[in-house]
């Protein structure tokens, strides 16, 4: 038999899929866990509990959170839910307003910003602009493309013939109000209020006669009444439908796809946002391409980076153009990835790289531009975690804690520790009662929008809490009773009283009622860390260990007030404190030393982990490193 002492340092490789458990040989598997739940785990390498939730409110119903940020002081939550917009700063509701997205549109509303102006929207929607406005009021109201006042305010958007190359149309007469007559069947009813180019000039249509016949106003003089196959109709109407995603880059409005041009982008005219006049191709002037390939390319997401960077259901795109100009744009494609076709995840930038949920929702892919290749590559930062990234729909990312937040369709939520110079990617699943649907970074805080007993509410990370959809509150005069509890009625509620964790209760009427009164409380839902370790991967000179004991574990903490260990006994409460006789009734104190811990046993089952952290307690935890001494047989 032999006596072995192993180390380990760090958990920057976070939760390793069970698939790998024959991989010893493996950085990852030194690095990495079995399970890594409800914890963050830390550039350093250790790991802590992680933050819990605290309520701000209660939602209208499923919706999507945004993020708005007019500056460094004003920062704002958006809360979209069934045609309404609820705007949130610091926690309290400011206003809400009526909005154009029902609760089955949410999913695909897409959205960027610029200074006080956030742009919204939807393939089947008119797209809006939301405004803060001078004196904290909001606005929300439909794009408004430039009107040219030198071309009797015609309307400087995008143009598409969507009908057939050879379908002519011919008008009654040049000015005023006329017909027009197209050669085979075209217009339909939802045409009346588009526009048509004709020759380049520009006519209101105002009543559809027939499939073949329109009224229309003459915006700008037509050149003649001959029939001609040189028209276009408006690139977004009802009947075309509207823009699916947006961004801006290079002081131009970039607008990516719509319902029936899913694969073509648009760009405005330089410093001039809402012009997208061709013109004759002046360096400044708008510009207008397709992407066509050996594959469909509906455009998911356009994102400016390095290059304006383009999410399509097929694959990845670089457009490039130092500057932009209508004869300096480049397009090609990078990758063959793909993006949801299903839903509009934002792509995040994480240290110039942008993040994006693969087509098949269970990969997270880094989209970095790599001067070795000249080219950009999309890694998979989930291949070693792929049981944790699991139908991807939301995401984003918090600087601060270097955490990028992962919601699943199952409403779990999972974040993923990335710090690229350190070369940790570490995963790890936050398991909560309730499904979360989505997620935004604000600032420094990170929101959540989650469905609980009934209803959606809206959550924001406290790292000073270790319960979910949590409430503090503080008196003067002790008390026993505490309310504002609706939003947890009926549910078994974890609580901290004077600082000492008390026994769970049931909110019933919207509070509780402690045995004796207390000035302070924290009052919410209890969630349980676990962490395991691999099992041990055992070979020597002398062969691979046929079966193992775990002699001694210890444990280095820091910051922790509760221990909870299972070494092959079953899960027991360590003792943090060297006392003949815990004092129950007094604050847990958060010690910073080594914890050792002796077991007894001999294993014979190498596949399972030789100890497992489980605890619900309510209280602060961090582990830095762990060293464990074996006795090997073979």
């Amino acid at each position: 038999m032999t006596i072995m002492r192993q180390t380990k340092t760090n958990f920057t490789a976070g939760e390793i899929n069970r698939r790998l458990l024959g991989r010893g040989d493996l950085k990852a598997y030194d690095n990495g866990a079995l399970s890594l739940r409800n914890v963050f785990i830390h550039p350093t390498g250790g790991i802590s509990r992680r933050a819990g939730f605290a309520y701000i409110d209660t939602a209208e119903g499923y919706g999507r959170l945004i993020a708005f940020e007019f500056n460094t002081e004003q920062i704002y939550l958006l809360v979209l839910t069934d045609e309404k917009i609820s705007v949130y700063e610091d926690g309290a509701l400011l206003t809400s307003f009526v909005a154009p997205w029902t609760e089955s549109q949410l999913d695909n509303v897409a959205w960027t910003q610029s200074a006080d102006t956030l742009l919204l929207c939807h393939p089947d929607v008119i797209p809006q602009t939301l405004t803060r406005n001078t004196g904290g009021t909001w606005s929300l109201e439909d794009w408004n493309f430039l009107a040219d006042s030198t071309r009797n305010d015609a309307i400087l958007q995008p143009y598409y013939k969507f009908a057939l190359a050879t379908i002519t149309l011919a008008a009654s007469a040049t000015t005023g109000t006329v017909n027009i007559t197209a050669s085979s069947d075209f217009f339909v009813e939802g045409h009346e209020g588009t526009r048509l180019r004709i020759k380049g000039k520009e006519v209101l249509i105002t009543d559809v006669a027939s499939p073949t016949v329109a009224a229309v106003t003459v915006i700008e003089t037509l050149t003649g009444t001959a029939a001609t196959d040189d028209w276009a109709e408006q690139s977004f109407s009802a009947v075309r439908g509207y823009p699916m995603t947006v961004a801006f880059h290079q002081d131009r409005l970039v607008i990516g796809g719509s319902r029936d041009l899913p694969n073509r982008l648009w760009f405005s005219q330089t410093g001039d946002l809402w012009n997208f006049d061709l013109g004759s191709g002046l360096d400044d002037e708008a510009i207008e391409f397709g992407i066509f390939s050996d594959q469909v390319n509906a455009i998911r997401a356009v994102f400016s980076s390095r290059d304006l960077q383009v999410f399509t259901s097929g694959g990845e795109w670089q457009v490039r153009g130092t500057p932009l100009t209508p004869q300096t744009v480049q397009l090609s494609r990078q990758t063959r990835i793909g993006s949801r076709i299903d839903r509009y995840v934002p792509p995040v930038d994480v240290d110039g790289a942008t993040m994006f949920i693969a087509r098949n929702g269970n990969e997270l892919r880094e989209f970095l531009y790599t001067d070795l290749e000249a080219a950009y590559q999309a890694t998979d930062l989930a291949l070693v975690a792929k049981h944790i990234v699991e139908d991807a729909v939301d995401q984003c990312f918090d600087p601060d804690n270097r955490l990028l937040f992962v919601v699943r369709g199952d409403g779990q939520l999972a974040s993923l520790t990335l710090y690229r110079t350190e070369q940790v990617s570490a995963w790890t699943l936050h398991e909560t009662q309730g499904t979360v649907v989505s997620v935004t970074a604000v600032g420094d805080d990170t929101y959540i929008l989650v469905q609980r007993n009934g209803a959606y509410v809206i959550e924001v990370m406290d790292h000073a809490l270790h319960l979910d959809s949590a409430l503090s509150g503080e008196v003067e005069v002790a008390t026993t009773t505490w309310s504002g509890l609706d939003h947890l009625e009926g549910m078994i509620v974890s609580i901290i009283a004077d600082d000492i964790v008390q026994a769970d209760m049931t909110v019933s009427s919207g509070q509780i009622i402690l045995s004796e009164a207390v000035n302070s409380v924290v009052i919410g839902l209890s969630y349980a860390h676990i962490v395991e370790p691999l099992p041990p991967s055992i070979v020597t000179d002398v062969g691979s260990a046929k079966t193992v004991r775990l002699i001694e574990a210890v444990f280095r903490m820091e910051g922790t007030a509760a221990f909870r260990l299972d070494v092959g006994n079953g899960l027991q409460d360590i003792p943090l404190r060297d006392i003949d006789e815990p004092l129950l009734d007094e604050p847990a104190i958060a010690i910073q030393e080594d914890i050792s811990v002796k077991a007894l046993g001999w294993r014979r089952d190498l596949s399972k982990p030789l100890w497992r952290i489980e605890q619900s307690a309510p209280l602060p935890f961090t582990l830095l490193s762990v060293i464990t001494e074996l006795k090997i047989g073979f």
